[in-house]
């Protein structure tokens, strides 16, 4: 039985028809590519010139297939619940859940770029210049994305033993004090690094390495970009949650039951 969709709706089918058409491009330009890296060698495009794609239209259309392959499958996994996760229900919500698919997605695209290091290093003894920093450039933004997600799913730190004492009126005073500081925070990063930022990514400044990748010119805009919607999720979930009840939490609201009789049934077939 198909599980409910969350917020797609009737669009999953086609999201769903959209994600496939886009990873299957995505995959024959790979495998173009793949085959001209063989044929011509240093004469074909490689992963110098997929960080450099002025005037390459083939390359250009490789990184805006792979761009439109994670968003089609992040938007479509999005609609998906998981049992451990707190439903959407803020005006943000939708935008941090599609962030965090993207951000699963990265992480398994790691796996794939570290295996493929690891087979070209130690079986073909032909170690690569870009696996490590391109794995440092995605783990980043995994980074980043994993703090806005923790934020849409209210598990970042947040310490409930007094909070839970406190009458309802009082509790909504602490959130509006804690999102108040939130935003200020964030203010504060903005005024203080945007400039910086801005001629960093205007110039593309690089890492100073042998494949030598843009991640400063990339990673410091992204930094304050991921700030700002953390904190418009975080007055997202103030919204959402200030005409709720006070709950209570204990250790077990951490105890993925599911899981644990996952674990259970996969050691009783061992």
């Amino acid at each position: 039985m198909a599980q409910e969709s969350l917020w797609l709706g009737s669009y999953r089918k086609p999201c769903r028809q959209a994600m496939i058409a886009s990873i299957a491009i995505t995959l024959a330009l790979f495998a173009w590519l793949a085959v001209n890296r063989l044929l011509f060698g240093d004469a074909a495009y490689g992963m110098h010139e997929m960080i450099r794609p002025t005037g390459k239209p083939l390359v250009w259309a490789m990184l805006g297939m792979v761009s439109l392959s994670m968003l089609t499958s992040a938007i479509y996994l999005s609609d998906w619940a998981v049992s451990i996760e707190t439903p959407p229900d803020g005006m943000f919500d939708i935008v941090s859940l599609i962030c965090s698919r993207i951000a699963m997605l990265a992480t398994a695209f790691i796996v794939v770029v570290m295996f493929y290091e690891v087979v070209s290093r130690y079986v073909f003894s032909k170690p690569t210049l870009w696996a490590n920093e391109l794995s440092l450039w995605i783990a980043s933004f995994v980074f980043l994305l994993a703090g806005q997600y923790a934020m849409q799913q209210r598990c970042h730190i947040r310490i409930y033993i007094i909070y839970d004492m406190f009458p309802r009126w009082l509790q909504k005073i602490c959130d509006l004090i804690s999102t108040s500081l939130i935003c200020l925070f964030t203010f504060a990063m903005i005024y203080g690094g945007y400039n910086d930022a801005m001629r960093r990514m205007l110039r593309m400044e690089t890492f100073g390495t042998a494949w030598d990748p843009p991640l400063p010119g990339t990673l410091k805009p992204a930094i304050l970009v991921i700030i700002l919607a953390v904190t418009i999720q975080a007055v997202s979930n103030l919204i959402a949650d200030w005409n709720k009840e006070p709950g209570e939490h204990t250790p077990a609201d951490d105890i993925d039951e599911e899981e644990i009789e996952k674990i259970k049934k996969t050691l009783g077939e061992v």
